[in-house]
């Protein structure tokens, strides 16, 4: 839960009188804002956090169904919101996005943390959108369940209660800097108190030299100090900056010092005074050297300006918590991710004889400890790595608390490595009442002797991370450019495949399916093309993984799925209504809960016979997510739609699965097709040809290029055939001039 430091935070809650749902009258609430056209949405979120109390405060739901709903409920409350949860795609495709541009930059709502959701990966905002509206956190409705949602809601709430108190403190600061320019000019205690005695001689129009001395204990890295310090002085002592007040040789000053702060009142003497400050705890003595005697105005000038001068001084003090805050880690208290960049921007700070390394830490499956546990066990795990971190690297090594489950090291390369830092978590961890045993995966950078921006470092070792999560042998990986040239280019990819989808560049070709016996088109399989700036065409191989990777394969194959059933339409119209049309689904268009609608829809709009389309799924797909696949192709067989198992062979399905699907036709792959040789037995293609035939079901042989090929599947008994044999790929007008001449 989030600390209760901010009890007085008015601009958050609503009034008691404010209207709320069940006993919020007894309650100060966060104000919680749900954006969505879906009203199932509103009902499953608010009784997901009904039960919520974060800070001893409920949650107060306010809702909106569109983009402009949004702005309306945002513009009469104003500053009142804490966190919207916010959907991508509602009476537009970036609506929600539009709400977030329009409240950051026209509102200039900064401080209302943003979640966003949506049904629709392939409408997910790019990592940039994301950095420049500063939004939290960003989900598929699918893999929002009530633990996530509650552990992102309680995550922002304590973003925006920090924002919330370092504005509002920054506002104050701003109004005493701006009446007391001189004065804070230096932004340091230090430096604040050098400045009382150049104000205080200023405002009396006097010559002066003096110091300004305050008790250790007042002091924040020097709590268990009593001593007095001097923290500031002019002229002749301004040497003795931070030394104890006895290392000045001057008995009368350290006399009179001590005595000020003893009796907490001011010294006036004929040829000095001492002044007392005392502000919440703050006592500071300011000597100062005169040449003549104060007179009583004067006295009573510097009372009345050391009283607006302790207010002053524990403005300054409050500056350097927040300035502490704003580079500390509030649960670990190592620097956050602020100070470690700038850590990383003075590398050359760092002693080092074999060179220096930045690491990145990341525990793998936190999530799980704080969804199974509870937050308090992760951030009692938290406290665990970090406390281990500063026992097992020394003060040579810099640290840091980078993300909510990630750690930072900057140190010698000899000492920051993947092997002592897996050594590190080598024993388990004591969380509370629970002993937990801890994996990382690393990512590293050698820093080099030129001078990068410590973001640029840090964004390094970022994509060095991401590339040792997809390592199966070890679990960290060293930053090189070449990986980073890979990551540049599949963003770039991504993007270019965004874009000439939105202009509709992408083009679904056909390759025609014959009869084995007749050599009669039966069929065909839609291939998608993405045509290239030269005139070449991009491998299905390159961006069919990039689809899949930035979720712009649910929609991509959406509109392969609406294309082939207008060009099954088209196929009947032209007299070949027997002809089937092959469409390959993949896994993430299953995830999709309204897929099966979406098949069918498309079928309905073009009044098309279902059984003429044919859904043709991998062995893969299957075993990633076998009873959502099982479920919907059988609701879809039930409907009519033809189900053909692709590239069958490849994979290593279970025969328990294989046999449950509700399948039509197996695909022969064509890596087995290709293995038959004049005098060779291709048993696994005979195998499957003979299993096809025991299930009942048709089998078809793709990549056929040879007739002894063909022949030879014909022998083994199989149906149907694919392959340059027969026919290569073409646009839909070739196809249609392909099946005229065939029939002529």
């Amino acid at each position: 839960m989030v600390p209760s430091d901010y009890d007085n935070d008015e601009l958050i809650f609503q009034d008691e009188d404010a209207p709320g749902e069940g006993d919020e009258e007894h309650y100060r609430v966060w104000n919680i804002l749900i954006v969505d056209d879906d009203e199932e949405i509103h009902t499953v979120t608010r009784l997901a956090l009904s039960d919520l109390i974060v800070s001893d405060r409920k949650l107060n739901f306010l809702h909106a169904y569109t983009g402009a709903q949004a702005l309306e409920v945002l513009e009469e409350h104003k500053r009142d919101i804490a966190i919207i949860l916010l959907d991508v795609v509602m009476e537009t495709d970036d609506a929600g996005l539009n709400v977030v541009k329009h409240m950051r930059e026209q509102m200039h709502l900064l401080e209302p943390r943003i979640i966003l959701r949506t049904g629709q990966p392939g409408y997910a905002p790019e990592e940039q959108v994301i950095k420049t509206y500063d939004i939290n956190d960003y989900k598929t409705k699918t893999e929002l369940t009530r633990g996530k949602l509650m552990t992102a809601v309680i995550a922002s709430i304590r973003s925006y209660q920090q924002l919330r108190t370092i504005n509002q403190s920054r506002i104050g600061l701003q109004k005493i800097i701006q009446s007391a320019a001189n004065l804070l000019e230096e932004h340091s205690v230090k430096g604040y108190c050098e400045g009382i005695v150049t104000q205080i001689t200023s405002l009396i129009g006097l010559e002066a030299e003096g110091v300004v001395c305050a008790r250790a204990g007042s002091v924040l890295d020097k709590e268990d100090d009593e001593g007095v310090y001097i923290l500031g002085a002019a002229g002749e002592f301004a040497s003795y900056i931070n030394e104890r007040v006895e290392q000045i040789h001057n008995p009368v000053i350290v006399e009179h010092i001590n005595r000020c702060l003893k009796f907490q009142k001011h010294v006036f003497e004929h040829s000095f005074s001492v002044l007392y400050i005392n502000s919440s705890g703050f006592e500071a003595a300011v000597y100062v050297n005169m040449r003549h005697e104060l007179s009583e105005l004067d006295r009573q000038l510097l009372e009345i300006f050391l009283s607006s001068v302790s207010v002053g001084y524990e403005n300054v003090n409050l500056f350097h918590q927040l300035r502490n805050a704003a580079f500390r880690d509030w649960l670990t208290r190592l620097p956050n991710r602020n100070e470690f960049i700038n850590m990383l921007d003075r590398p050359h700070q760092i002693e080092s004889t074999s060179g220096v390394t930045m690491a990145l830490v990341d525990i793998n499956h936190f999530s799980d400890i704080n969804d199974g546990l509870g937050q308090e066990a992760g951030n009692e795990v938290l406290s665990a790595v970090s406390n281990r971190l500063l026992e097992a690297f020394g003060p040579d090594v810099k640290k840091g608390r980078i993300g909510a489950d990630v750690f930072g090291l900057i140190g010698e390369q000899s000492i920051v490595n993947p092997e002592k830092i897996n050594a590190v978590f080598e024993s388990s961890f004591i969380a509370g009442d629970h002993t937990l045993p801890i994996n990382v995966t690393i990512g590293l950078t050698r820093l080099t002797g030129e001078r990068n921006k410590g973001t640029i470092i840090l964004k390094q070792s970022n994509i060095a991370l991401n590339r040792a999560k997809k390592n199966l042998t070890d679990n960290y990986e060293f930053f090189a450019p070449e990986i980073e040239e890979k990551t540049t280019w599949r963003l770039s990819m991504i993007r270019r495949l965004r874009t000439d989808f939105a202009d509709r560049k992408l083009q679904l070709w056909f390759q025609p399916q014959v009869d084995l016996i007749s050599e009669k088109v039966v069929g065909m399989e839609g291939l998608l093309r993405w045509p290239d700036s030269d005139g070449s065409y991009i491998s299905p191989a390159v961006f069919v993984p990039l689809a899949e990777y930035s979720g712009l394969i649910v929609d991509i194959g959406q509109w392969v799925l609406e294309e082939s059933c207008a060009r099954i339409r088209q196929l009947k119209d032209a007299g070949y209504g027997h002809l089937r049309v092959a469409v390959n689904i993949s896994i993430p268009q299953f995830r999709d809960r309204f897929f099966v609608d979406k098949v069918k829809g498309a079928i309905e709009k073009n009044g098309i016979d279902p059984t003429l389309l044919e859904l043709e799924i991998t062995e893969s797909v299957v075993m990633d997510e076998p009873q959502i696949v099982i479920d919907a192709l059988r609701a879809l067989k039930e409907y009519g739609v033809a189900i053909a198992i692709d590239d069958f062979g490849t994979g290593f399905s279970s025969m328990s699965y294989l046999q449950q699907l509700p399948l039509d036709r197996l695909k022969v792959d064509r890596s087995f097709v290709s293995d038959i040789q004049p005098g060779s037995n291709a048993f696994i293609a005979e195998t499957i040809v003979t299993l096809g035939n025991k299930l009942g079901l048709s089998t078809i042989a793709e990549g056929v290029e040879k007739r002894e090929q063909a022949s030879y599947m014909l022998k083994l008994g199989c149906d149907e055939a694919q392959g340059y044999l027969f026919a290569r790929p073409m646009p839909f007008d070739q196809l249609m001039i392909f099946l005229d001449d065939a029939n002529s």
